[in-house]
Parts: C-alpha cells; sequence; structure tokens
C-alpha cells in the first residue's frame, strides 16, 4: 500500500531522543505545509517555546492562545492548566473560576502529584484544535504538527487515552478519552514521526520506540527521519582522497590552506562520520523495517527559516525504501 504523503495528514506526532533536533524537525515540517498552502498548526508540549525562535527569529512567545508567525502558519504552546482551565469552563461554565482555582499553589501541589492528567488533557486540546472549523465549515487548520516529549515519555503521552479509557467505564471523561482515543489510532488522520541520529543509542532507542508502539498503543508510524546525515565527502574518482592527502610531504605548502597533515585529518574524520551513519542508518533501516528520510547535516547549525528550508523538501520526499 503506497504511503500516505506526510502533509496529507491531519496530525503528525513528533518525537525523538533528547537531542536528535525533533523541534528542529516539527519547525521545518510546519515550514513545509505552509509553503506548499496548509493552513498548519504547530504546538509545543514542553515547558519552554522553541519553535517561534526557529520559524521567527525575534519573535515575542506565543504562549497558549498561540499566534501567526507567518503566512498560513500559526504556532502555541500548550500548557496543560490552561488546557484544563478551559475543559473545565466549557463543562461548567466557569472557566474564570477554574483558573483560580488551578492558580492555588496547594491545588497545583495535589495535581502534580498526580500521574497522566497532563497527557490526556494535552492531548484533549489538540483533538479539539483538529475538530475547530471555520465559518465554511472546512477545518480550521490542515494539519497540525506537535512538538511532542521525548521518546521515553513519548509512549506514555500516546497511551494515555487508552488506559484512561480503560480505567474509566462511563460519564464525560471517559467519552472524551474515546474520542481522543479514536484520533490518536486513525491511520488516516494521525501518524507519529520518530527522529534519530545515525548514531548507536538513537537508533537503538527508536527501533524500540517503533517495536512497542507497534505492540501497544495502535498509533501509525510509516517512516523514520534521520537527522544530521553527513553525505559521501569526496567527490566521485577520489574515494581515497584523505590518503592520498597523507601521503604528502609533510614540509609541503600549499599557499592558504592548512598543512597536508591538517587536511588530511579533516578528511579522514569526514570519512568516519559519513561510514558511521551509513552503517547505522542500515541497522535502523533492518531493525524497524521502515523507509528513512535523510536530513543534511547543516555545518553552521539550524538558525532560522533559511536553514529550516534547507529541510523542508527532503523531509516530505517519499522516504528511502528499507531494502536501498
Amino acid at each position: 500500500m503506497p504511503l500516505i504523503p506526510l502533509l496529507d495528514r491531519r496530525l503528525i506526532v513528533v518525537t525523538g531522543k533528547g537531542g536528535t533536533g525533533k523541534t528542529t524537525v516539527a519547525a521545518a515540517l510546519a515550514l513545509a505545509a505552509a509553503t506548499a498552502g496548509r493552513r498548519v498548526l504547530v504546538a509545543e508540549v514542553g515547558l519552554d517555546e522553541h519553535v517561534p525562535a526557529l520559524l521567527a527569529p525575534g519573535a515575542n512567545p506565543v504562549g497558549y492562545e498561540g499566534r501567526d508567525l507567518r503566512k498560513h502558519l500559526r504556532a502555541m504552546r500548550i500548557d496543560p492548566y490552561e488546557a484544563l482551565a478551559e475543559y473545565l469552563g466549557l463543562q461548567i461554565g466557569l472557566r474564570g473560576l477554574a483558573r483560580r482555582v488551578l492558580g492555588n499553589r496547594a491545588f497545583r501541589q495535589l495535581m502534580d502529584a498526580s500521574p497522566g492528567w497532563r497527557e490526556l488533557i494535552t492531548l484533549g486540546k489538540i483533538w479539539h484544535l483538529e475538530q475547530m472549523k471555520e465559518a465554511d465549515g472546512k477545518p480550521r487548520f490542515d494539519l497540525i504538527v506537535v512538538d511532542a516529549p521525548a521518546t521515553g515519555h513519548g509512549l506514555t503521552f500516546l497511551d494515555v487515552p487508552r488506559v484512561v479509557g480503560s480505567a474509566v467505564r462511563a460519564g464525560p471523561l471517559r467519552r472524551h478519552a474515546g474520542w481522543v482515543e479514536e484520533m490518536i489510532r486513525d491511520p488516516q488522520r494521525t501518524v507519529l514521526l520518530p527522529v534519530a541520529l545515525a548514531e548507536e543509542l538513537p537508533v537503538r532507542e527508536t527501533a524500540e520506540l517503533v517495536e512497542r508502539l507497534r505492540d501497544q498503543v495502535g498509533v501509525a508510524v510509516d517512516r523514520v527521519v534521520v537527522n544530521a546525515v553527513t553525505a559521501a565527502p569526496f567527490p566521485p574518482g577520489l574515494d581515497d582522497l584523505d590518503a592520498r592527502l597523507a601521503a604528502l610531504p609533510g614540509d609541503l605548502v600549499l599557499p592558504g590552506t592548512p598543512s597536508p597533515a591538517t587536511l588530511a585529518a579533516c578528511a579522514a574524520h569526514l570519512r568516519a562520520r559519513h561510514e558511521l551513519n551509513a552503517r547505522w542508518m542500515r541497522v535502523l533501516a533492518d531493525t524497524t523495517k521502515l523507509g528513512l528520510v535523510a536530513l543534511p547535516r547543516i555545518a553552521r547549525g539550524v538558525r532560522g527559516p533559511d536553514e529550516l528550508a534547507l529541510l523542508a523538501d527532503a523531509l516530505v520526499a517519499p522516504p528511502r525504501e528499507p531494502s536501498a
């Protein structure tokens, strides 16, 4: 069965081991969707905001209410207490009172010790956003990109609706958890997008995540993004360039360039990084049986929309088949 293009989904949940660049991938994906004319919302669920600085450097925080950062692209940070106050306000009609209660220090300490509610209320807010309509009946957002918690917490994040639905047999909470679980498990609407580096620990953790998703949660995952891949460093026909540089006389002077030994060491480092990345990409493809989307390493780092645009085309291209 052909893969559904990423930009044709309704909800993309981006996760990955800390340090793999999942927030960068979420921002690049949102930029790609907006550039293609999709109305996209990118939502962060962490304590801090990072996406606005990537999409609009120098922008003020967007907060819970969110703000448009460019044409077709809106960003927000989902604060679970704000989401809970909004939910209680909708249920009992007293949002102001709910906010005052939730602002009580002792009540917050009690809530902070209670597991699962943050994940459920955050996903409930995402469901609400996905359901929003314009006056003409069309969806408010064509695509919602969620910068989800890192890999370990990400699985719990997605599994909470099922757990709540199993524990609560009736009432509004059970009904609402069921709606959220239906959204999460719908492979036409929702896909999980793991982000990895082509190195041992991220690859092994990503393979474990994919296995647990298939066995326990039932969320669609059809590709893996491999970030910061070092390309083949030498031109065709010069595959041994590092060895050739190392063979040059040590006292050779090349005007305007480092010594041959320094050049040889740099070339050898690039070769080693490329070979390391290629080896672990093969392992990742073999263990997950999924196609890979390789994003190039950007030496200067990702600082804003210009660098994100370099990743966008590769991100939405068809993934490399596992056997490739």
